[in-house]
C-alpha cells in the first residue's frame, strides 16, 4: 500500500483544522490590524503637529467619510477578490466589471425597465450581470486551463468595451429626482438624516456581507475546499474535490460582489461611467494583499482584507488633510504594497525551510 500524500503546508491552517491552526490564522490577521494602528497613529500625530487644535483626523466625521466615501466600495469588491486569491486565482477584470455593473444600473434606471418596479429590477439585473461576469471568468479559467492572470486580463478589456457600447461611449445619467430612488442615493450619503447608528446604511451592509463571507470561509465545507484548492490544487483533486466547479463557483461569487460594488459606485456618482473602474482592480487586489493574503493561494482572511482596505483609505485621507499631492499618496501606497508582498515572501520561505 502506498503512503498517503503529505499534507501541504497551507492545509493545516484551513477552516476545520485543529485549534492551533485556527489560532495561527487569527494571528496572521493581527498583522494588518497592527499596520492599520501604526498608520492611523502616524497620520494622527502628523496632523496634530501641523494643525494643532484644528486637527480633524481623529474625529467621527472623518471616520464616517473614510468608511463611506473611500472604503465601502473597495471592501465589497475585495471580499469577492479574497475568495479568488485564497483559491489560488486572481481577477484583473474586477474594476471594469464593477464599472460595467454601474453602467448597467444607470442604463436600467434611465430606460425605466419593468416599470413600476424599475429600481428593484435594475438592482437585480446589475447583480445578475456581475455574477455573469464572474461566471465567464471562472468558466474560461477552468475550461481553457490558462493562468487566471491572462484570462482576466482579456476579460478586463472585454467588459470595458461592453460598458462603452451600452453607454454609447458617453456617461449614462438617469434623472436623479424621478428615476433614482431615495434609498439608493442615501446608500453612502453622509447627510445626518441618512445615518444609522453613526454611519450610512451601506457601510452596515458591507460589514454584514463581510461577516457572512467570513462565516462561509471558516464554518462551511465550501470554505474548507476554497482553502484546500489554493493550498494544493493537485491534492484537492485527489481528495475528490471538483476543481473546475469550485473555480467557477468562486469566480461567480466574486462577480456578485463586483456587481454590488458597482451599485455602491453608482450611489456615489449618480451616473454610469464606463471608464470609472479602470485601475480600481489594483486597489481591490491591494486591499487583499495588504490584508495578509498570499498571491500563491491558500491563505487570507476577511478581517485582514478589511484592515487592508482601511489602511489604503487612511493613507488617502491622511495625505489629503496634510496637503500632500496625489503622487505622494501613490508613492506611499506603493511602498505599503511592496512591503506587504515582501513580508509574505519571507513568511513563505520560512515555512519552506
Amino acid at each position: 500500500m502506498s503512503e498517503p500524500l503529505p499534507p501541504h503546508k497551507g492545509i493545516i491552517d484551513r477552516p476545520g483544522a485543529p485549534l492551533s491552526g485556527r489560532l495561527k490564522t487569527t494571528a496572521r490577521a493581527l498583522g494588518p490590524l497592527l499596520a492599520l494602528v501604526i498608520v492611523v497613529g502616524t497620520f494622527a500625530a502628523a496632523d496634530r503637529w501641523k494643525n494643532g487644535k484644528d486637527s480633524q483626523f481623529l474625529t467621527a466625521r472623518n471616520a464616517r467619510a473614510i468608511a463611506s466615501q473611500t472604503t465601502a466600495t473597495v471592501v465589497v469588491a475585495a471580499l469577492g477578490m479574497t475568495l479568488v486569491i485564497i483559491a489560488g486565482g486572481i481577477d484583473l477584470s474586477a474594476g471594469t466589471a464593477l464599472a460595467l455593473c454601474g453602467t448597467v444600473l444607470a442604463w436600467s434606471l434611465k430606460e425605466n425597465l419593468l416599470a413600476p418596479y424599475t429600481p428593484l429590477a435594475a438592482i437585480a439585473i446589475t447583480l445578475f450581470v456581475g455574477g455573469l461576469c464572474g461566471f465567464l471568468n471562472g468558466l474560461l479559467v477552468s475550461m481553457l486551463r490558462v493562468v487566471p492572470f491572462i484570462v482576466t486580463l482579456g476579460t478586463m478589456s472585454f467588459y470595458l468595451g461592453l460598458a462603452k457600447m451600452l453607454a454609447h461611449e458617453t456617461t449614462v445619467r438617469p434623472d436623479s429626482v424621478t428615476q433614482v430612488p431615495r434609498w439608493l442615493k442615501e446608500l453612502l450619503s453622509l447627510r445626518k438624516d441618512a445615518l444609522h447608528f453613526g454611519f450610512p446604511w451601506g457601510v452596515w451592509v458591507a460589514l454584514a456581507l463581510a461577516t457572512t463571507t467570513a462565516a462561509l470561509l471558516h464554518y462551511t465545507v465550501f470554505g474548507r475546499r476554497v482553502f484546500a484548492l489554493g493550498s494544493n490544487e493537485l491534492a484537492a483533486r485527489l481528495c475528490g474535490i471538483n476543481v473546475r466547479a469550485m473555480k467557477v463557483c468562486v469566480y461567480t461569487l466574486a462577480g456578485f460582489s463586483f456587481g454590488l460594488a458597482g451599485i455602491y459606485q453608482f450611489s456615489q456618482l449618480s451616473e454610469g461611467e464606463p471608464t470609472s473602474g479602470v485601475g480600481m482592480e489594483l486597489k481591490i487586489i491591494a486591499a487583499v494583499v495588504i490584508g495578509g493574503a498570499s498571491l500563491s493561494g491558500g491563505r487570507g482572511s476577511v478581517l485582514g482584507t478589511l484592515a487592508g482596505a482601511a489602511v489604503m483609505a487612511v493613507i488617502e485621507s491622511g495625505c489629503t488633510q496634510l496637503g500632500l499631492t496625489n503622487p505622494v499618496q501613490d508613492v506611499m501606497l506603493g511602498i505599503v504594497i511592496v512591503t506587504a508582498v515582501a513580508v509574505d515572501q519571507l513568511r513563505q520561505r520560512r515555512l519552506e525551510r
